[in-house]
């Protein structure tokens, strides 16, 4: 479905009850507005849907009076059906719009990965860049926690931990439990999610994204989920799919999915890491002669992202959290450096047998970061590399923990804070300027 006529006539034809119009926040949530079928007509998509905009954070202020209203624009192209309601319920993705001039709202993150790409081709550098991202989660039985002044704590579940090695089960405790570090690629019983994974996939399969495998990850109860690559827009549009399939799946078989970088200490955390790529006319512009069969313009793009890669911290990494996972020592990618085989290097170059499967892979996002504004500063921070001939000097292919002090010294590493990241990018944040409004 492409068109406002085809959704219309495809709601008609298929008995399609309610229609859920979605739309991202700044903090990377889903929210929706759900119309009876009979209430959507070609008006809806021609003019949209009022909402208010003050009780979303991040936007407009109460203090606005009628300015707080805001105009929700389907995208007809995103049309799917979702196969979680009991009844037929069809989903449409929504730009946010400034009503009274029916501008794009300058806030909207989705609104700020489509001037991403529209910059992209005024620059002339290329005309596409292809995103494509492998989110890790976690799994658990319960999630139990209180934030009270007197008594704060929380407490895990989930039968595949380790701890659960002692417990008495009804039916028997048959033993088969994921040891700490020790969950990377294994079989049922140990893998205790493989249906749930593969009934996620399936459900985002059947929300139009292309999807590609399923796997458990080292961490007990962690896990990753992998979907094609697309273009910048399409692919955070995919991951936002991606993330209420698998969370709506959890609730389903009673239990909670959680895509918090590093929840268990000591543990591996939850990565998303970031693949993106430039082509123009159909041709891509990463491979090349140069260090691991790398173009110019590539080694260019990782100059950017590295000179700039605290400051995209406060919108890749962008919780507390998040920084739980970026600590040295652990395997995390906190180096801002790029190789081949090293994945503590914050970008990685993936093996590839053609120049079109060349790719940047950076490795410090996490599952918790908005899409759209994770993949668009990663985008503008690559070009202002190009643009700009930045160097990103030798590639990082030895242990960083075997060389001398007096040379780790020299290596930055991601932010240690949010606090961090967020003055980071307050004094880094010209090579944004392409995809954003002023207010």
């Amino acid at each position: 479905m492409q068109t406002a006529k085809a959704v219309l006539k495809f709601i008609q034809d298929d008995g399609v009850q309610y229609v859920a119009f979605r739309f991202t926040v700044p903090r990377g949530k889903w929210h929706h507005i759900t119309l009876d079928a009979s209430m959507v007509d070609q008006d809806t998509f021609a003019n949209g849907i009022m909402f208010d905009g003050s009780s979303i954070a991040g936007w407009k202020t109460v203090n606005e009076s009628d300015m707080t209203l805001m105009t929700l624009m389907p995208d007809p192209t995103t049309a799917q059906m979702i196969p979680f309601p009991s009844a037929p319920t069809l989903m449409i993705n929504c730009d946010i719009l400034e009503p009274k001039t029916g501008e794009p709202y300058n806030r909207d993150p989705r609104g700020i990965a489509k001037r991403a790409e529209a910059y992209l081709k005024s620059t002339g550098i290329a005309d596409t860049v292809y995103v494509g991202a492998e989110p890790e989660f976690l799994v658990f039985d319960s999630a139990e926690f209180t934030f009270d002044p007197y008594n704060s704590s929380f407490k895990l579940t989930s039968s595949e931990l380790p701890i659960n090695a002692g417990t008495h089960r009804e039916g028997g405790n048959h033993g088969h439990r994921v040891q700490t570090k020790a969950g990377y690629l294994p079989v049922p019983p140990l893998d205790s999610g493989q249906d749930m994974r593969g009934m996620m996939l399936a459900a985002t399969k059947a929300m139009g994204v292309t999807v590609e495998k399923h796997h458990h990850e080292v961490a007990p109860a962690r896990h990753e989920l992998s979907i094609k690559y697309d273009t910048l827009l399409r692919s955070a549009d995919s991951i936002q799919i991606l993330k209420y399939c698998l969370l709506n799946v959890a609730q389903s078989r009673g239990k909670t999915a959680n895509v918090m970088a590093e929840p268990v200490f000591g543990e591996n955390g939850s990565g998303m890491h970031v693949h993106q790529s430039l082509w123009k006319d159909d041709e891509p512009l990463f491979g090349g002669d140069k260090y691991a069969k790398l173009s110019q313009e590539c080694l260019w793009y990782i100059g950017g992202i590295i000179k700039h890669g605290r400051a995209l911290n406060a919108l890749t990494n962008p919780s507390t959290n998040s920084y739980k996972r970026l600590v040295p020592g652990y395997g995390a990618p906190v180096l801002l450096s790029y190789s081949v085989g090293n994945r503590s290097a914050s970008c990685r170059i993936p093996f590839a047998t053609s120049p079109e499967a060349t790719r940047v892979e950076v490795r410090f996002p996490d599952s918790a970061a908005n899409p759209y504004l994770a993949f668009a500063a990663v985008l503008m921070a690559g070009l202002d590399g190009i643009l700009n001939k930045i160097d990103p000097g030798a590639p990082m292919d030895q242990d960083f923990y075997e060389l001398p002090q007096c040379e780790q010294q020299k290596i930055q590493t991601a932010c240690g804070s949010l606090r961090e990241a967020l003055t980071s990018l307050d004094e880094d944040r010209a090579f944004l300027r392409g995809c954003l409004k002023k207010n």
